[in-house]
């Protein structure tokens, strides 16, 4: 797509005039200097356990930053003076250091003032970390000791397709995709048309979803193919040479064997697609030799514009390819047995099939699954685990296979996977001598280590357990304890009795810290701050409540510092939501107390609302549920309305929630809810409405958990759009939109359309469009706007108390 530099406007309207005032608005003191607060470190501990990784992590990018000449292609969104992802899709790194896990040292890593890096990974043996580092025309690879020498290695590094750094396993070097060398100056499309761009279907059924960003004229073909291509690279780690392998050409991904001797790669072909992004282009799948001679091409795919709409169709023959990660050099990868087509009656709907170097034999089927194919857990010749899920029954099955015996598949569970107080936890994971993912077993080989969430109706509890191979049932060898949530980050010996766990509580800031399993004193490794001390008297507490046709909801309501309800009354409330699709009214109804939670709002967040008066009921339960087989959207308005009238009265009886000053919100689905709430009940003052979609003859082939086309359930499609009732919608209602959304199905024009019709309807509206802003938004300055936004809406309308009634005569 062209080189984008979106004007910086806000619009900003309450009349007929377009715009009434420019320039951005700086958020509520309280709210701004939270904001200006560095945020918490990210960690990354190495495969040996033995140091920590902290990572300093840059504040909220300046609207300057993130307004740079971006390029929007195939799906994609890129700096060109980079070639890698653009800021609003980065995650820039500002610190670095080394933290001894059990003595506490630690060592910074000196780097150039100002450096800013990412995909930061360790070497497979734990000695060092490569780092991308940014610079002002392009990205480096760096590698930096654990003694916290940083060095470069090599330039020119292409990031376009993503990942674009991989270790060697025996960490002697690096595979990187660069840019092609020579490649001459960037294309410049013609302002002179060389003729119209024509699409033709010849009566061949290819329905699809609606997609941003995708490829629309020659132009942007030809800048597609100029910084996407790559050539792949082996990086000497010491010295920094560099040689060069097989041919350079569009290479989606690559990953190298455990055993460090070939290549997988993903090359994207022509014909592209001007209504699908890269992911469904034609792509060929082979395996090269490490330093890039041709040996075995697993699948060559024509473009996939042909399927069926339904969340778990996929494309015919070999997909998600990867290494089986505890062999030298064995590739396995799904396929259809369904055509693709879920709704194909059969007992199995995938294969998994498995092929060993040097791949000249035939592949071999390693399980069949019941729904569709979803992970491997790979452990040893005798146990791996498989998991599928079905989207329309929520189904997940876990399998166990021994992939020294293709075909041995014994069920071990199947579950709703929504089912939240039944999750077993999943297999806990290490780095092998390879640097790829296995499961942990324990010291006897009977079983793997698994860990959870530990959810319950009292609250969460993460939990340490072992799971025997032979299917039998697990055993719990540690729970966290109120008042804390305290998850388990990985084993700190191999028997299981030292762990290192991420410990927080309702007023203790998240930390880690060594325990032993069988009891003892925790040792905390790192003594991280509150991130806003002045919301520490912030009160949180779970709340249950039941709907008018008996499921039980629940929801965590916050109430400002200080507050007491007896002493203060009630306070204007704001309920912020986002509706579920569920299968099961009992998984629905689920409630987990959020009580030992550490909460503390970052970016956009309607909890900075707390600092400015307002009782907030955060993520109260909003299902919608299809029971026996029934489309839950079917039924959508009703459900909706019944979950809305429950939140409201819970907060009511509470004493917190004035009846009279309630308002509600909610961002991207949760948007669309506040609109169909407002058209279709009055329980509210007024609605804030963030990035949503609002018309759904918009997004005719599917959206959310909605499978079914426009064509397929006409009425639904109808009924659930606001837009249709745009004339009902009496109370104010603030729409925000990101200018450049990125989000499929959420295109600015939902906000444009849906703000001509509330205003041509005579509805109390304000639209803001945040220039350069996608989905959720990133700049500082439009952070502050949309908080300086909330709060005067909120202050506008809903917090007043309504006049009492003059009595007659007077």
């Amino acid at each position: 797509m062209r080189l984008a530099l979106l004007p910086l406007t806000l619009l900003m309207s309450t009349s007929a005039l377009a715009q009434t005032d420019t320039g951005y608005h700086r958020a509520p003191d309280a709210i701004a200097k939270i904001l200006d607060a560095a945020p918490t470190p990210a960690v990354s501990l190495s495969p040996d356990r033995r140091t920590m990784a902290i990572l300093g992590r840059e504040n909220l990018p300046t609207i300057a930053n993130l307004s740079r000449p971006i390029l929007r292609l195939a799906g994609y969104r890129i700096d060109p003076r980079t070639n890698g992802p653009a800021e609003v899709r980065n995650q820039w790194l500002n610190a670095l250091s080394f933290k001894d896990v059990d003595t506490g040292r630690e060592v910074k890593v000196a780097v150039p003032a100002g450096t800013r890096f990412t995909s930061a990974g360790w070497s497979p043996d734990g000695s060092k970390m490569a780092i991308v580092v940014g610079e002002d025309d392009g990205l480096a690879l760096w590698v930096v000791d654990r003694s916290g020498m940083a060095r470069p290695l090599a330039r020119g590094v292409n990031a376009a397709f993503g990942g674009a750094v991989e270790w060697m396993p025996d960490s002697s070097a690096l595979i990187v995709r660069q840019t092609v060398a020579n490649r001459g100056a960037p294309p410049t499309a013609s302002t002179t048309p060389t003729g119209p761009v024509i699409q033709e279907s010849l009566g061949r059924r290819a329905a699809t979803r609606t997609y941003q960003d995708v490829l629309t004229n020659a132009d942007d073909e030809k800048l597609f193919d100029y910084y996407f291509a790559g050539q792949l690279v082996r990086v000497d780690a010491a010295t920094g040479v560099t040689t060069p392998i097989g041919q350079p050409g569009m290479i989606r991904s690559f990953s190298v064997s455990p055993d460090g001797r070939y290549l997988l790669t993903q090359r994207l072909k022509r014909p592209y697609s001007y209504l699908l992004p890269s992911g469904f282009f034609p792509v060929e799948i082979a395996v090269t030799t490490i330093d890039g001679q041709p040996v075995k091409t697993i699948v060559d795919r024509p473009l996939a514009d042909d399927l069926p709409v339904d969340f778990d169709a996929v494309v015919k023959g070999p997909r998600e390819p990867e290494w089986r990660s505890d062999a030298p050099s064995t590739l396995v990868w799904a396929e259809a047995l369904d055509g693709g087509d879920p709704k194909a009656k059969v007992p199995h709907h995938d294969k998994v099939m498995m092929l060993a170097a040097p791949f000249s034999a035939a592949p071999v089927e390693l399980a069949r699954t019941p729904a569709r194919f979803g992970e491997i857990y790979w452990g040893n010749d005798g146990f791996a685990m498989i998991t599928d899920r079905e989207w329309k029954t929520r189904t997940e099955h876990r399998m166990a296979v021994a992939p020294g015996q293709p075909g041995t598949t014994r069920l071990l569970l199947t579950r709703n996977y929504q089912d939240q107080y039944g999750d077993p936890g999943m297999p806990m994971l290490k780095r092998n001598a390879a640097g790829k993912s296995v499961m942990r077993f324990t010291p006897d080989n009977k079983a793997v280590f698994v860990s959870g969430e530990g959810a319950t109706k009292p609250g969460a509890f993460p939990f340490l357990a072992t799971m025997p191979v032979d299917g039998s049932a697990q055993t719990r060898l540690w729970t966290a304890k109120p008042p804390y949530y305290e998850g388990v980050v990985t084993l700190l010996d191999d028997a299981g009795k030292r762990i290192l766990t991420r410990r927080e509580s309702a007023v203790l800031a998240p930390n880690y810290v060594i325990r032993t399993v069988k009891g003892g004193s925790a040792k905390q490794v790192t003594n991280f701050a509150d991130p806003a001390p002045s919301l520490a008297g912030v009160k949180q507490q779970t709340i249950t409540y039941t709907r008018a046709d008996g499921v039980p909801l629940s929801g965590t309501l916050y109430t400002p510092a200080g507050y007491d309800a007896k002493r203060d009354g009630p306070l204007p409330t704001l309920l912020w939501a986002y509706p579920s699709e569920f299968t099961d009214a009992a998984v629905a109804g689920q409630t987990v107390d959020q009580g030992n939670r550490f909460t503390r709002p970052r970016g956009i967040s309607h909890l900075f609302l707390l600092t400015q008066g307002y009782a907030i009921l955060d993520d109260p339960a909003m299902p919608i549920i299809g029971a026996n087989g029934a489309e839950a959207n079917d039924t959508y308005i009703k459900q909706l309305r019944e979950d809305a009238e429950a939140a409201v009265e819970a907060v009511v009886k509470m004493g917190v929630g004035d009846r009279d000053r309630m308002a509600v919100g909610g961002h991207s689905y949760g948007a669309f809810m506040t609109a169909n709430l407002l058209a279709h009940t009055d329980l509210f003052r007024a609605g804030i409405a963030r990035s949503g979609a609002y018309n759904r003859t918009l997004t005719p082939f599917g959206f959310q958990a909605e499978q079914r086309t426009y064509w397929q359930a006409t009425p639904t499609y109808t009924e659930m759009s606001p837009f249709t009732y745009a004339n009902k919608i009496k109370e104010p209602i603030l729409l925000i939109h990101g200018a450049a959304d990125d989000n499929s199905g959420t295109f600015p024009i939902q906000s444009d359309r849906m703000y001509a019709a509330l205003k041509g309807n005579g509805a109390t509206v304000r639209y803001v469009s945040l220039p350069n802003e996608p989905h959720g938004y990133r700049a500082l300055e439009s952070t502050n706007e949309t908080l300086w936004q909330m709060t005067d809406w909120l202050d506008r309308y809903v917090k007043p108390k309504k006049a009492a009634p003059v009595a007659a005569g007077q």
